[in-house]
């Protein structure tokens, strides 16, 4: 990975922290509970964002490396971990 995808991994990651930091602070306060739901859908979605920056750098990297190899089984392999990721999904 380089170092710039890791850096906007890492920055998607602060913000998911300070989300959840700033959730549990308005448990801990009492704080109305759709004002709690709101945070926690930014939550939701910061992750869903996560998500497709690790993905789009697997599927430049590792999935490519393995189509473009001789190896069936790793092709097969790849594409198994993939449709295992997306089946947990639903």
């Amino acid at each position: 990975m380089d170092q710039d995808q890791k850096q906007q991994i890492l920055n998607r990651l602060n913000i998911i922290e300070g989300h959840i930091r700033g959730v549990k602070r308005m448990v801990e306060e009492d704080a109305y509970c759709i004002d709690v739901l709101n945070q926690t859908r930014a939550i939701a979605q910061a992750l869903v964002k996560l998500d497709a920056l690790i993905l789009n750098r697997h599927l430049h990297s590792c999935v490519i490396t393995a189509i473009r190899s001789e190896d069936v089984g790793e092709r097969e392999r790849v594409i198994a971990e993939l449709m295992q990721v997306f089946e947990r999904i639903h």
